[in-house]
């Protein structure tokens, strides 16, 4: 589990936000089911190296202060567009005994099969929503797209099962598939585009020769 320590934060006042964030401290609140609002500063920096490190869904032992460690995790955070630097983040106290809902990443590995025959392999979601206790939340959701050909789909109802965890999305939700060559694609919207023919039209002509 990783640590990171965070200062008790009791005068509110904008000059007082606005001198931590010179020193490079982060304004912050940890809240929770258990645990009262408290306001926190942390060291910005540190957080988003930790994050690097151990994933989103890291759990942190934030040391606030000489009190007893407080086990989290960040639920929201706000980014300074132009500088590219957190400007707040907030804290959600985990109970570890308790299952939350999280936000997983996807991971596809393999080279699909029908990618050899100019198939384009596609994903339309990149993370799907987990039910688990704290310290049973992947890092990811591993998908193998390598048996893929083309038109051949998998979805949340192929995905590997487990005790661990359980996957919140409609069982048909796409997870990757793979399309046909652009070739094909654009010959199909060419026929579709075409002027019918009209039957009959020549017998038509004849008939009032």
């Amino acid at each position: 589990m990783a640590t990171l320590k965070a200062v008790k934060r009791d005068d509110h006042r904008l000059s007082v936000t606005k001198q931590l964030r010179k020193e490079g401290l982060v304004p912050g609140v940890v809240y929770g089911k258990k645990h009262d609002t408290q306001s926190v500063a942390i060291n910005g920096p540190e957080l988003l190296k930790l994050l690097r490190d151990e994933g989103r869904n890291a759990i942190i032992s934030l040391e606030i202060g000489e009190e007893n460690p407080v086990e989290v995790m960040l639920h929201d955070h706000q980014m300074d567009a132009i500088r590219n630097e957190l400007v707040h983040v907030d804290f959600f106290a985990v109970d570890m005994d308790e299952e939350i809902d999280v936000e997983v990443p996807i991971a596809i590995v393999g080279d699909p099969i029908g990618a050899s025959d100019g198939g384009i392999l596609q994903q339309p979601v990149f993370e799907l929503v987990v039910r688990a206790k704290p310290n049973q939340i992947p890092d990811d959701i591993t998908v193998d797209v390598s048996s893929l050909g083309i038109g051949d789909v998998i979805t949340v109802a192929d995905l590997k099962t487990t005790d661990e965890y359980t996957i919140f999305e409609d069982e048909d939700t796409t997870i990757a598939t793979v399309l046909p060559p652009e070739s094909e694609v654009e010959e199909e919207e060419v026929d579709l585009n075409a002027e019918p023919e009209l039957i009959g039209a020549e017998e038509d002509t004849e008939e009032e020769a």
